[in-house]
């Protein structure tokens, strides 16, 4: 495949700002936000982190057309990833009375649908949605039935799909362009939940055998302990067990390089769907008026730090593709280097659209990063991210943590047993990442991504990095309190190592 050469300095001639959307309806742009699963930039080849062999021609040409974001905090799993996707708020900000934000959308002009993965709370059909074709993932039906045949209801009805889920969905997201398309002047907004490429991570029956005769996928340098840098529930964890024969990591029958190629089959339907929508945008005289959003709800890890798994507060547990484009007003073929997070896509929508919402938003509004992605100092807030597993919303963390320091029982905020993966909080500010855990005596993690990107040198624990740390640790408290999380002052206080 010819190498793409990204532009990540100079000027732009002719890039019309965000601001050249009108607010009259007329004027006002359709919003595509296609939000997959499980989805890696590892899996996507214009970025940097691909698998060498990775081939996704039509979400490249979605990054040529327009801009590609580098650091992509969507969220940390499906289900808070969604709730964060529905409100505009982070974890512990909404609940499931909390109201979702696309009904300011239809009641100021705008015809709303979804098809997909829904997985959070109920869909509440008729408050959010004109059209909707819900995957309700809860159901017994339809509990692990990612990929064939699922039962999906069809704008509170049920509808029984014929075939591969991630087909079904393009078919029916092309169903509603082209039925848009003859309502003049009534701007929508759809959003495009794919299912795939979440476990088992199913390829279409054509992508079965791609890939197969592609070299081995490199085994991440810490797929086994010991961390010894890292914090006491990282120095030996691995998912990973050592093949007898080869002492190669294997998950249950299958290698990791079975894994992988599998999970990267199973990108290639969407690749194709992505492809086919632009079509039926650009042949509906839609695509002008139309900003694309591409991205997943999170990462997923192979190997690296021992996870096969999301909810790692780490840029290979955590790092989706982010690509958004509209040539008529954004420029093509440029890096945005600045990190971003889920609720920070709903505010740009807002902007985007010119829709005043309905409560507010914890994001911040990137979407002048769409029209210039070198920008410098265009926001003087860090990203923050955040996953408490099952908790929901302030008063439940700060009830989980007060119990946790009266009893000595911390378990309530372990998000992942399996792993022993605390609640955690993480901030990026500059070239570095600091992460906090909801742990007593519990280390915390600083790197320096411009140096180590697969963060593997934990500098919290050198001395000369200790008045950086203690700035950022600040910089977290302050910035989590500014978006109203109290549960920071009940906090205990972090170990600090000095090596």
């Amino acid at each position: 495949m010819e190498e793409m050469k990204w532009v990540h300095v100079g000027v732009v001639v002719g890039i019309l700002s965000c601001g050249a959307w009108a607010a009259s309806s007329k004027t006002r742009p359709n919003i595509l936000y296609i939000f997959t699963d499980d989805q890696s930039i590892r899996t996507v080849s214009c970025y940097p982190q691909a698998q060498p062999w990775a081939h996704t021609p039509n979400i490249d040409k979605l990054a040529a057309q327009g801009v590609r974001f580098s650091y992509c905090y969507t969220g940390a799993k499906c289900v808070p990833s969604r709730g964060n996707a529905l409100t505009g708020k982070l974890q512990f900000n909404y609940t499931k009375d909390t109201a979702y934000w696309p009904v300011a959308f239809r009641k100021q002009g705008y015809f709303t649908g979804m098809i997909g993965k829904w997985h959070w709370n109920v869909p509440r059909h008729e408050e959010t949605w004109d059209w909707s074709a819900v995957w309700e993932h809860h159901l017994p039906k339809n509990s692990r039935n990612y990929y064939w045949d699922q039962e999906l209801r069809m704008n509170g009805d049920t509808l029984q799909p014929i075939g591969y889920s991630t087909d079904s969905y393009t078919d029916l997201t092309i169903e509603f362009i082209r039925d848009r398309a003859k309502q003049k002047g009534e701007p929508w907004f759809f959003w495009l939940c794919y299912g795939a490429v979440h476990g088992p991570y199913t390829p279409a029956e054509r992508h079965e055998q791609l890939y197969l005769d592609k070299p081995k996928t490199e085994i991440p340098a810490d797929v086994f302990g010991p961390r010894p840098d890292k914090p006491e529930h990282m120095v030996n964890m691995s998912m990973w067990k050592k093949d007898k024969k080869t002492g190669k990591p294997v998950y249950g029958k299958k290698s990791l390089d079975a894994w992988v190629k599998q999970y990267n089959q199973a990108v290639q339907s969407i690749d194709e769907g992505v492809g086919r929508i632009m079509a039926a945008l650009r042949d509906t005289g839609q695509l002008d008026n139309t900003i694309v959003i591409f991205t997943s709800d999170q990462g997923y890890a192979w190997g690296q730090h021992g996870y096969k798994l999301k909810i790692g507060p780490y840029d290979a547990c955590l790092l989706a593709p982010m690509i958004v484009v509209n040539q008529a007003a954004f420029p093509a073929g440029q890096v945005c280097d600045e990190p971003v997070n889920g609720t920070d896509i709903i505010s740009a929508i807002h902007s985007l659209a010119k829709v005043t919402p309905s409560s507010s938003l914890d994001g911040r509004d990137i979407s002048e990063l769409f029209g210039h992605p070198q920008k410098a100092d265009w926001h003087t807030e860090p990203m923050i991210q955040t996953y408490t597993g099952n908790l929901y919303g302030d008063e439940a963390i700060t009830e989980a943590i007060k119990v946790a320091r009266k009893t000595g029982h911390w378990n309530k905020l372990i998000c992942d047993k399996k792993t022993g993966t605390p609640s955690w909080l993480m901030l990026r500010q500059a070239q570095y990442k600091y992460i906090r855990y909801m742990q007593p005596d519990t280390q915390e993690e600083l790197y320096d991504l411009t140096k180590d990107p697969d963060e593997l040198a934990n500098l919290a624990v050198k001395k000369d990095h200790h008045n950086l740390l203690a700035d950022l640790r600040r910089a977290t408290e302050k910035a989590f309190k500014a978006k109203g999380a109290s549960f920071i002052d009940l906090l205990p206080e972090p170990e600090v190592i000095s090596k």
